[in-house]
C-alpha cells in the first residue's frame, strides 16, 4: 500500500488525513493518487488508463486480460503475453536443463525419485510498468514417460505443503534471493508435459490478484 494510505474495514482504499493543509498537503495526495493509479491497487500493475506498456486497453480487468494473454502465451509469444498484461518483458534466463531430483523438495522431489522423470527446464522472466514496479516469475517444466505420471504429479504439486520445483536463483536476473512462497501459483498440462509456475514481487508494489494472474499466464507458456 503507498505511504498515505489505508484499507478500511469495507476493503476501501482511503487517504490518511494529515495534519496542515496547502499546496504541500495537496501535493502529496496528488502523488499518492498517481502512485495508486501507477500501481493498479485494486486492479493491476501497469493497468492505468489503457496500461503504460500497452496491451488490452482501457478498462480491462485483471481476469480478461489474464484470459487473453493466456491465449498468447500458449502459442509461445511471452512478451506480447505481457504487454497484453499491460505490462513488458524486462530480463530473462535461458531455460536451463536440471536433474529431476537435484531441481526439486519435499513430496515432489519424492515423487520425481519414485517415478522419475524425462526431463526438468527452468526459466526466471522479470516484468513490470514504466514506474518502477515489477514482478519476477519462475516456470519450470517436469516431462514424464506417460500421462499417467504427468497428471498423478500435476495433482502432487498443486496441493499445499506437498513440495515444488526450485526455481532458478534470482541472481541470474540481478535480484537479491526471492522467497518464492507458492501463494501466487499457476500450473498447466500438455500430455506428458506439466508446466509448474510461480510469481513474486521483486521492485515496488505489484498487487497480489496480479501476481497470480502473471503465474497462470506463464504457465501456460509451452516449453
Amino acid at each position: 500500500m503507498p505511504k498515505g494510505f489505508y484499507t478500511d474495514d469495507r476493503g476501501r482504499v482511503r487517504v490518511r488525513s494529515a495534519a496542515g493543509g496547502g499546496r504541500r498537503s495537496r501535493s502529496a495526495l496528488m502523488a499518492g493518487l498517481i502512485a495508486l493509479s501507477a500501481v493498479g491497487y485494486g486492479g493491476a500493475v501497469g493497468l492505468s488508463a489503457g496500461g503504460a506498456a500497452g496491451g488490452g486497453g482501457p478498462g480491462l480487468g485483471v481476469e480478461q486480460r489474464k484470459e487473453e494473454s493466456g491465449e498468447l502465451a500458449r502459442l509461445g509469444d511471452a512478451d506480447a503475453a505481457w504487454r497484453r498484461m499491460g505490462l513488458r518483458g524486462l530480463k530473462r534466463t535461458e531455460k536451463q536443463h536440471a536433474a529431476c531430483e537435484d531441481a526439486s523438495f519435499g513430496g515432489v522431489r519424492e515423487f520425481l525419485r519414485r517415478h522419475g522423470c524425462a526431463s526438468v527446464d527452468r526459466v526466471l522472466f522479470i516484468v513490470g510498468d514504466d514506474v518502477g514496479n515489477s514482478a519476477v516469475i519462475a516456470v519450470a517444466w517436469v516431462g514424464f514417460g506417460s500421462r499417467g505420471d504427468a497428471r498423478a504429479f500435476q495433482d502432487l504439486v498443486d496441493a499445499a505443503g506437498t513440495g515444488d520445483v526450485k526455481a532458478l536463483g534470482a541472481a541470474q536476473v540481478g535480484l537479491p534471493d526471492v522467497a518464492f512462497t507458492g501463494a501466487n501459483y499457476g500450473s498447466e498440462r500438455d500430455r506428458t508435459t506439466v508446466a509448474v509456475a510461480e510469481a513474486e514481487v521483486a521492485t515496488g508494489y505489484v498487487t497480489p490478484e496480479v501476481l497470480d494472474a502473471l503465474a497462470e499466464v506463464a504457465a501456460r507458456l509451452p516449453r
